[in-house]
């Protein structure tokens, strides 16, 4: 038998479940966790202790799994005609729709068990958190910018952390919110970027299709707006010179990354987004070094 002629395994069933959630690709839920986790040493002051930190950061990327499985099982007829995404399980086939919901629904579960650890506000917060989850792969065919709905969904982390801490969600929760989602703006335009040829033939809504030609000034713009309100809001409670190394060492990445998205190359657009984890652990780094030396 000629070996080299004969088609590739058929992937295992772990292996599709694996690939569902984008196991190998940790960069998703490194988005979320590094503001969530800054939330929690902002709202402790300081260390939030083990398991506030164990719950939020299993928490965040059992939900940013489940998250995968909605959006394939919802996207799953326009995937198909994206060369990037054509083969994901759902889409292929491969890995039947009720096996991905029922997936989905088992790391939800997961997810709010350890929700049930902490206190009644952040389970309320967590129903909302949910419902914001499910809608955000519809709202590609209704809303021009999707990508603020996702911002949303990414950024309920930061409630929740402070409903967890301090068992109230005060104002600075909701702001820091409101600058993340600039964030989330700013990298997944970066996303859309990369498919924007197949999103327009096949008919979804994306930022980078609405921004058209402003699309990495927009970008750029996106970023400075988030670093801006983070760092009003770290100096108003009170951080320093470290806080603002980290949002220095952000805006330097930023700044890199106009140089990947500027002439739209889908491989430039696709690096920016892929890395982009690495701004938000240099404004979680700086907020953590702060509050450490602070309490030293």
């Amino acid at each position: 038998m000629n070996t080299a002629t004969d088609s590739p395994p058929a992937p295992s069933r772990l292996a599709l479940y694996l690939d569902l959630i984008r196991w190998n690709r940790p960069a998703g839920w490194l988005l979320l966790l590094w503001p969530t986790l800054a939330a929690l040493w902002l709202a402790a002051g300081g260390f939030p202790g083990w398991h506030l930190l164990i719950v939020f950061t299993l928490g965040t990327i059992l939900m940013r799994s489940a998250g995968c499985c909605v959006n394939d099982v919802a996207d799953r007829d326009f995937d198909r005609f994206v060369k990037r995404t054509a083969q994901r399980p759902v889409t292929s086939g491969a890995l039947p729709v009720r096996n991905a919901l029922a997936f989905g629904a088992l790391l939800a579960l997961a997810a709010f068990g350890l929700v049930l650890t902490t206190n009644a506000l952040t389970i309320a917060l967590s129903f909302a958190a949910l419902a914001i989850t499910i809608a955000y792969p519809y709202a590609k065919r209704f809303v021009s910018m999707p990508q603020a709905v996702l911002g949303v969904a990414f950024s309920f982390g930061i409630p929740m952390a402070f409903a967890a801490v301090q068992g109230a969600v005060p104002a600075l929760a909701w702001w820091l919110l409101f600058g993340n989602l600039f964030w989330v703006l700013a990298y997944d335009t970066e996303y859309a970027m990369v498919d924007r040829d197949d999103d327009l033939r096949i008919g979804i809504k994306t930022s980078a299709i609405t921004l058209g030609r402003f699309d990495v000034a927009a970008v750029m713009g996106f970023y400075g707006l988030y670093l801006l309100t983070w760092g009003v809001l770290g100096f108003g409670q009170g951080l320093g010179w470290v806080f603002a190394l980290g949002l220095a060492a952000a805006a330097a990445q930023a700044a890199w990354h106009w140089t990947l998205i500027r002439d739209r190359a889908r491989e430039g657009c696709f690096k920016a987004f892929r890395l982009n984890h690495w701004v938000g652990l240099a404004v979680f780094a700086g907020i953590v070094t702060e509050l450490a030396l602070r309490a030293a």
